[in-house]
């Protein structure tokens, strides 16, 4: 297992459909996961990632817009165990406020908090 962060491992970001990840992409999911691990040790708490890297056949499979920062492993939808979707949105909010995490896309949905690396503010 390739271990991105303290808490982190590069399976963790894999597509859900099972295809390879591309090596090429390896700096962004690294950068990814360096923006969570700081999420991480501020609240303390496991986070799950539902869905990272997406390859082109699985991304259109589920519906995913076709300019998706999942597309380019800048993103994760996650789950902050212990905390709701709005609480990790407005943590995460607060980190990018003061600057220890990278500016983005952050949307909140019923069942988990996207967050992407895009490095402009998108909010949904």
């Amino acid at each position: 297992m390739m271990k991105l962060t303290k808490n982190f491992y590069l399976s963790e970001f894999a597509c859900n459909d099972g295809s390879e990840f591309p090596l090429t992409l390896m700096h962004n999911v690294s950068l990814l996961a360096e923006q969570l691990q700081v999420l991480r040790d501020w609240v303390g708490l496991p986070i799950k990632i539902n869905s990272g890297y997406r390859s082109p056949v699985y991304n259109k499979q589920i519906g995913g817009v076709s300019n998706s920062q999942h597309l380019k492993a800048k993103a994760a939808d996650i789950v902050v165990i212990g905390l709701s979707h709005s609480e990790t949105q407005a943590t995460i909010k607060s980190l990018i406020d003061d600057g220890k995490m990278m500016e983005g896309g952050l949307g909140c949905y019923a069942t988990f908090t996207h967050y992407d690396i895009r490095n402009s503010r998108v909010r949904w």
